[in-house]
This record gives structure tokens, sequence and C-alpha cells, in this order.
């Protein structure tokens, strides 16, 4: 798998490289594009962000790491642009997805795994990296994806207390990358072009989710604990 060698790592820097090597050129004129050597400083092969084992984009989620075969170290946003939330559902156990993306046979892990007994949310991937859940190279760069526990075939899978946490979610990803709360920019697992999944299948709620994560927008603040209530 494609892997990012850490910052500082190497004999010579590559950030020295960059901005020394471009020192001549842009000279005193390297202040006004300071924003732009930075964000071009990110997309420098093997360069990482800083970035702490535990921590969670979400506040509230508890933190299971995915094996580091099932996604690619990033640095999003600013080497891929986030735009598209990726719905899913396990067709399975919340355990059995924990499981599985823990497995590096398994080839795949979504960011995010939500219990549909209570809400509770466990992040297997930063946000910063690719975490291949979608099937499309393409969808894996631009996308954060979110696993339901349930199937698509049992309604009842879809609890109230699991729409929430989820709109909760979405709605904090949406804000951090300036994301539009609508069905062209989140999707189904089964829009991503070229894919076989069906998920998240006829009886997830499109419009009842999406009035939750507007509303979740429309509130000062979106980072609150998931909702433990039924």
């Amino acid at each position: 798998m494609e892997q990012k060698k850490a910052a500082g790592t190497g004999t010579v820097s590559r950030r020295a490289l960059l901005i020394g090597g471009g020192a001549a050129v842009v000279g005193g004129a390297a202040a006004a594009f300071g924003d732009e050597l930075s964000r071009l400083w990110w997309r420098v092969p093997g360069v990482d962000k800083q970035r702490t084992e535990g921590d969670v984009d979400h506040t509230g989620a508890q933190w299971v790491a995915a094996s580091a075969a099932n996604l690619r170290t990033a640095d999003r946003p600013d080497d891929y642009s986030i735009d598209r939330i990726v719905i899913h559902v396990t067709q399975g156990s919340f355990a059995s997805a924990i499981k599985v993306f823990k497995d590096p046979l398994h080839a795949a892990a979504a960011h995010y795994v939500i219990r549909g007994s209570d809400g509770h949310i466990t992040q297997m991937a930063r946000e910063l990296d690719v975490a291949f859940h979608a099937g499309s190279r393409s969808y894996n760069e631009r996308s954060v994806g979110i696993e339901h526990e349930g199937f698509v075939d049992r309604p009842q899978s879809f609890t109230g207390v699991m729409y929430r946490s989820s709109a909760r979610l979405a709605a904090g990803i949406c804000r951090r990358y300036g994301i539009p709360a609508d069905r062209e920019h989140i999707i189904g697992h089964v829009e991503v072009p070229g894919t076989d999944h069906t998920d998240p299948g006829p009886h997830w709620d499109w419009p009842r989710y999406l009035t939750l994560v507007r509303e979740e927008l429309a509130r000062p603040d979106t980072k609150a604990q998931p909702d433990t209530k039924a």
C-alpha cells in the first residue's frame, strides 16, 4: 500500500529544499505567497502533518485504529480537497465492523462506525487520511466515510439515536470542510460511480437525515457529545 514517511526522516529536509530552493526566486515577495507555500509544502511527497495517536476529529468519538493497510496516510484537505460524505451500512454488527477494519487483509475501512443501540461513534481513521471505503480511488480521496451498524433490508436497524448521532457527526464534517448539506455532497455508497454496493439501501430515510444534519448545522456548536437517548 502507498504510505508516506514522517517528515524529517530523510537526510535532507524536503521543506528546506522547497523553501531554500525557491528563496532566490521569491525573495522579498515570499511573505505575500506564504499561505500558498505552506499549502504546497503539504503536497510534497513524504511530508505529514503533526498528529498524535488517539486524537479524534469528532468530540466524543472513541479512537480505535484501523489497520494501516486499509488506509493511506495523507494531509487532507491540503493535498486532497474533501467535498463528500459517503453513507454506509455495515451489513453486520458494530463489533464485526470494528474487527474487519482492524484486519489488514480486509483492504477496506471507513473513518467512522456508529452503533445502532446508543449512537456511539468510533473513529478508525483520521479525516486527514484516505480510508479505503468507497471502492473508488477518487472518491476515497475526496470523501469521509461513515458506517452505520445494521442491514439494508432491516429498517429497524436505523434507530432514532443513530440518525441523530450520525447527523451531528456529518454536520461537523460539513462545517470543517465547507461541504453543502445536500444530496449531491452527502451520498450513499450505492451512488459512488462503479460500485457494486447497495447501501444504505431503500430504508435509509434521506429526508429525515438531511433535515437533522441541517438542524445541527444551524446550532452554534456541532461538537457536542453524541446523543445517547433512544
